[in-house]
């Protein structure tokens, strides 16, 4: 299998986007994770039609022009994990959702911290959409290990307002 990737200057920060001949693999947040990744793929070949899609997409998002992507996916993982990706994919631009309301959406109400591990396993940060789950009491808990400031950045780019006093809370 033959990847690509891009690498993109957001407003949350460098994006290094990766595809396989079939879709979007993942997004890097950070340059950490990044270097692990070129390690593990030595053979990487940069600017594939898919990136290069992605970036085009991720700007008209960035620049509010994009609500929704339309980008082919090709992301590894359980079952229960990409049911969970599923259905944050149907929560709205600029609304949010709990861990037990995307637990209940997919059948398992009692699975909220399986919601939680796959919502951090998500290899498609923005691309699906898991920044738009929130802790049951509007609290920005964790986003792409831990990272709240990035998770509040988006949600205030698609127009959800945050509390001045509580920056790690959602007004809703």
């Amino acid at each position: 299998m033959s990847l690509g990737f891009a690498v993109y200057q957001s407003p949350v920060g460098t994006l290094r986007i990766i595809a396989d001949e079939t879709g979007l693999k993942r997004i890097e947040l950070f340059e950490e994770d990044w270097v692990k990744f070129l390690e593990e793929n030595p053979d990487l070949k940069e600017d594939t039609a898919i990136c290069q899609e992605a970036v085009r997409q991720l700007d008209e998002y960035f620049g509010g022009q994009r609500r929704d992507f339309d980008l082919p996916i090709s992301v590894e993982g359980t079952e229960f994990r990409r049911k969970v990706w599923d259905a944050l994919l149907r929560i709205p631009y600029g609304e949010v959702r709990s861990y037990a309301d995307v637990a209940e959406t997919i059948g398992n109400p009692k699975a909220v911290r399986a919601v939680g591990q796959a919502n951090r396993a998500n290899q498609l940060p923005i691309i699906i959409p898991c920044h738009r789950v929130i802790g049951k009491s509007g609290s920005l808990t964790g986003y792409a290990g831990s990272n709240t400031p990035i998770k509040q950045q988006l949600l205030e780019l698609e127009g959800r307002k945050m509390k001045e006093e509580a920056p790690h809370k959602v007004m809703l």
